[in-house]
């Protein structure tokens, strides 16, 4: 079996009670939203020997979810009348 990368993007804030962060196996870009306290999330890093996203990764995803959220040119824009 393959062993794929793992990602890590913390989104709160520095000294919050609880680490937010996305987490995604393979491919930045598709993850999963996970909360945990700070000593579990640096077990979970160590145990899944994680990388924490690049600067160009996280850039990246976010321009995807921005497409995903307002659309460009996809089929599904085409049903909403753009004034």
């Amino acid at each position: 079996m393959p062993e794929f990368k793992k990602f890590v993007r913390i989104r709160s804030p520095e000294g919050a009670r609880f680490v937010e962060f996305d987490f995604a196996i393979g491919d930045p870009g598709l993850f999963v939203e996970l909360i945990m306290p700070q000593r579990v999330f640096d077990d979970f890093c160590r145990n899944n020997h994680v990388l924490f996203m690049t600067d160009a990764q996280m850039a990246e995803v976010d321009a995807d979810m921005e497409k995903w959220r307002y659309g460009y040119n996809t089929l599904m824009s085409r049903n909403h009348d753009h004034q």
